[in-house]
């Protein structure tokens, strides 16, 4: 790949491509940055009750452990007026929002501002000469003059650019500027349908329910003495599968595959893992549900569905990262997942006065761009799809569907609380420190939340962590259909294409697992990591390549080579002239997902 600037590359699209893959990265190391300043024991407590009030707000409200710091300014018509810096959460230190208010909301300017380096640099407004809006960046840095934006360098011309992240002070910060999301033609329809179309979600289910069910099968050729793996050290390796007796020592061979894995042969051993070539600390396994240990296959009838023939055949791809090595982040997308109310809660738990479950129903004046900031491209190894958009985040039956107003998924970028975090709601989430956890949000989470950098939700349990028996066993509603809110067709048939993720953790390490699922009910999916031996497990998306892409990112000498876990996955991304551009790294993509950095050292 090519980073030099050709004239062709000055078009935007270039551009966004020179910014996102040319960049520099700094070392995660920590300077030993001071405690955050956070506001007053009194002003914390109004915030936190403005978090919790069932009332309009704004995003910024939503945000209890914002602190905020204010300077004078005055235009060059003499004009005076306030500039507020707001460390929308001072725990993680990532986003901040500049204001400029010259007296009301017509005459107000706001400035989503992203600090790259949050363990290494904070950011301070500078007060002194109300004619500017200067800041300093880092301990004993120099100052960065951000207003009046007609200065080179400032506000305005960062604005100007239309670039997703727009650097600011010699790069040393970035202005995230709106942008509109590329859309697949299979969403752009279906979206069609479902906000103009009478009866539009009635037409989209017909279509999965005809077009979809069993669509993405794959049923794997089999044959004993196959490929052994390709052995990863004991102490880092994944737990293996449990597989049955009578399937020892099967191999399979996978079609779609479009890994390179260190194993030469294309035939897999089943629920064993593979290393992916020149990428330590990401594996690969490949199972058909009825090869697992028929321990799981019978136990707890009550709660999980029988497979029948073909789910059991169907192949799944599970992709293994070992979080010693990564850090996992997520990113919203400019329009997914929304943050009104969902079509399906019932209308006796929704509020009319309120425009969505929170207070919100829009995020602005902060952004959401559907893209790896340039500061974590060069240590992004791979990229995967984020869960069920707000049409389908909540419940319209069971228990759930009665609380906390439908109860809809909760999710956190950047310690920014976009949408609250549900009690009962499978949860992966990322702490400030790095640390990665999937579990059933609980009360008593909330807590936690100061601290959580990275947060989705999706759903309830298909794996959740029996502490009296020490494993994972399946969720309470996983073979039902409406309080599980399992998606698929009104008539309860699930079969499909999914995707879901689970926590795997032994004497080897803790590992996130990734599992591609040809053609799953949910029940299915909860064998599947029980076998793997998985603590906790969530659904993702489903039905579509697009809701259950995944890519990885190797670095191969000197070029960096874009992998799919499937084939016919890179539909999704985009050429500009000669360049290959991968999605979420290269351009805005209309919906969340979630990313895993190298953690430390070079990319």
């Amino acid at each position: 790949m090519d980073c030099g600037v050709s004239g062709a590359a000055r078009r935007r699209t270039h551009r966004l491509l020179a910014l996102a893959l040319c960049v520099t990265l700094m070392p995660r190391v920590s300077l030993g940055l001071d405690a955050p300043r956070l506001a007053t024991a009194e002003l914390v407590a109004q915030q936190a009750a403005e978090y919790r009030a069932q009332a309009p707000k704004t995003i910024v409200e939503l945000q209890q452990f914002r602190s905020s710091a204010r300077a004078p300014i005055e235009n060059s018509d003499g004009r005076n007026g306030e500039a507020t810096l707001t460390n929308l959460n001072p725990y993680v230190n990532a986003w901040y929002l500049l204001t400029l208010d010259w007296g009301g909301a017509p005459e107000r300017r706001s400035y989503h501002l992203e600090n790259p380096r949050p363990l290494e640099q904070s950011i301070t407004l500078l007060t002194g000469d109300p004619h500017t809006v200067r800041i300093a960046i880092g301990q004993g840095g120099e100052p960065c003059t951000l207003w009046p934006g007609r200065l080179p360098g400032g506000l305005g011309e960062a604005s100007a650019t239309g670039l997703p992240y727009a650097p600011l002070c010699s790069g040393r910060l970035y202005l995230r500027n709106p942008v509109a999301g590329r859309h697949t033609s299979l969403e752009t329809v279906t979206e069609f349908l479902r906000d103009y179309v009478w009866g539009g979600e009635q037409v989209v289910d017909f279509v999965k329910q005809q077009f979809y069910r069993d669509a993405f099968l794959e049923e794997p050729a089999t044959s004993r003495g196959g490929a052994r793996p390709a052995q990863a050290p004991a102490m880092h390796a994944p737990l293996r599968a449990a597989i049955g007796a009578a399937s020892v020592g099967l191999a399979l061979a996978p079609q779609q595959l479009g890994l390179d894995l260190a194993a030469p042969a294309r035939e897999l051993e089943v629920g064993e893992w593979y290393r992916v070539r020149d990428l330590p600390g990401v594996y690969l396994s490949v199972v058909v549900p009825e090869a697992i240990d028929s321990a799981f296959l019978s136990s707890r009838q009550a709660g999980v569905n029988s497979l029948d023939h073909v789910e059991s055949k169907a192949l799944v791809y599970m992709v293994a990262f070992d979080l010693q090595a990564f850090d996992l982040r997520f990113a919203l997308g400019p329009d997914h997942p929304r943050l009104g109310w969902s079509v399906r809660v019932p209308p006796g738990v929704r509020i009319p006065s309120l425009p969505g479950p929170d207070g919100i129903d829009r995020a602005a004046p902060l952004v959401s761009n559907g893209m790896v900031s340039p500061a974590d491209v060069a240590r992004t190894v791979a990229t995967f799809t984020g869960g069920f958009k707000r049409e389908h985040g909540a419940f319209h039956y069971g228990p759930l569907s009665e609380q906390n107003h439908g109860s809809h998924y909760g999710f956190i970028e950047q310690g920014v609380v976009f949408s609250k975090l549900q009690p009962g709601l499978a949860t992966v989430f990322a702490t400030d420190d790095g640390v990665v956890e999937l579990k059933t949000w609980s009360t008593a989470d909330d807590a936690r939340l100061a601290h959580i950098r990275y947060a989705r939700q999706n759903g309830v349990p298909l794996i959740q962590y029996d502490p009296a028996r020490g494993v994972g066993v399946p969720g309470a509603f996983v073979n039902l259909w409406g309080p599980g809110n399992w998606s698929g067709s009104a008539t309860e048939d699930l079969r499909t294409l999914r995707a879901g993720l689970c926590l795997q953790a032994g004497d080897a390490g803790r590992f996130l697992l990734y599992g591609y699922f040809s053609d799953a009910t949910p029940s299915a999916m909860a064998r599947v990591f029980q076998a793997y031996r998985c603590q906790s497990a969530m659904h993702l998306d489903m039905n579509a390549l697009e809701h259950t892409y995944l890519a990885l990112y190797v670095q191969r000498g000197q070029r960096r080579l874009v992998e799919h876990l499937i084939q016919g996955m890179d539909v999704l991304d985009q050429h500009a002239g000669k360049a290959y551009v991968p999605r979420f790294l290269g351009f805005p993509d209309n919906r969340d997902f979630f990313f895993l950095t190298r953690r430390g050292g070079a990319p």
